[in-house]
């Protein structure tokens, strides 16, 4: 049973949703963090995923792909851009509201739900990538064997360590809509539930059908770019003018990028 990639992507991403609540336990400490704190985690965050998306997914993607009947490059550029399709249907689909958006700019599908269940929705969109990139990751290493498996649980280590100010920018947030801290708490944690669904339904399908491998990794590779790109990176520059609150958000997605390069250089 310890051997089952699908085993070890369960344990995995609930590591990774540990690390969320984690991270939403800090809302019993803090009712606000300050701008240029909230920048910096949202930009860590991003620097974690791109790297993350790059040295974990697409590389070994277009390695796994060469030789075979579809050039690597394509496999990898399909896979690439239907994960970010996948994500931009369910963007439009999903009712939620962003972090900092204001009463009335709720998206996806009409809905009556309240708006702190928006929030929360907004932020459980972008863990079921993540939980997907980390099942995918043991799924694939099982396949390839050697010591691929450390490479995979480099990325879940990313993954959580990203995680951590996310679950903070969920609950702390939800608090100063005047829910309760415990309330705070409890949907903050919630919303990284998600991802021990995504690493089981990602270690099964590339366990299961090993010729969609290269595209799995590409497509949650793609998944996660388009949730930096359209949530994380905007968020973390939401206040016009704030040029310093920019530098911030900046420097953060740097340092999340080398310190996820490096784990997955120096480990994997």
């Amino acid at each position: 049973m310890s051997n089952n990639p699908v085993f070890l992507a369960f344990l995995a991403t609930m590591g990774t949703w540990a690390m969320t609540a984690l991270g939403a336990a800090l809302v019993f400490f803090f009712k606000t963090i300050k701008a240029h704190v909230m920048n910096s985690m949202l930009g860590f965050a991003s620097g974690v995923m791109i790297a993350a998306s790059f040295w974990s997914l697409l590389a070994p993607a277009i390695e796994i792909a060469e030789g075979g009947k579809v050039p690597a490059y394509l496999v990898a550029s399909i896979g690439f851009l239907l994960g970010g399709g996948f994500l931009w249907l369910s963007d439009h689909l999903l009712p939620h509201a962003h972090i900092g958006s204001k009463q009335g700019d709720e998206e996806g599908l009409p809905t009556h739900l309240r708006r702190s269940i928006l929030l929360v929705l907004s932020i459980t969109l972008h863990n079921f990538p993540e939980g997907l990139a980390v099942g995918v990751a043991i799924g694939s290493a099982a396949i390839i064997g050697g010591d691929s498996m450390m490479g995979a649980l480099v990325v879940a280590i990313g993954i959580g360590l990203q995680n951590l100010p996310e679950g903070a920018a969920v609950s702390i947030p939800l608090r100063r809509e005047n829910l309760s801290r415990r309330k705070a708490f409890f949907y903050g944690q919630a919303s990284g539930i998600v991802e021990p669904l995504g690493g089981v339904l990602g270690a099964l399908l590339v366990t299961q059908m090993q010729p969609i491998l290269p595209y799995a990794l590409s497509f949650a590779a793609g998944a996660m770019i388009y949730v930096v790109v359209e949530e994380l990176i905007p968020e973390s520059q939401a206040e016009k003018g704030d040029h310093k609150g920019i530098h911030y958000a900046t420097f953060g997605t740097m340092l999340g990028f080398v310190t996820m390069m490096v784990l997955d250089v120096a480990l994997g």
